[in-house]
């Protein structure tokens, strides 16, 4: 796995299910080599207001 790549990931829901989700690796975390990771979803009815980042493939840098 390496910055940049898109992975399964299981995350808690909030019903308590464990489900995988996809998510983007943004960068290993020296010492421990833990991963930052941003979740994603096509879910826009969920968007929260400057919080979430909607990105378009009309977007410049898409």
């Amino acid at each position: 796995m390496k910055e940049g790549n898109i992975i399964l990931t299981p995350i808690l829901q909030a019903n308590g299910e464990i489900k995988n989700r996809p998510t983007l690796i943004l960068r290993e975390m020296p010492k421990y080599q833990d991963f930052l990771i941003c979740a994603i979803s096509t879910q826009l009815k969920q968007y929260i207001p400057n919080f979430d980042e909607i990105i378009s493939p009309n977007d410049d840098d898409f």
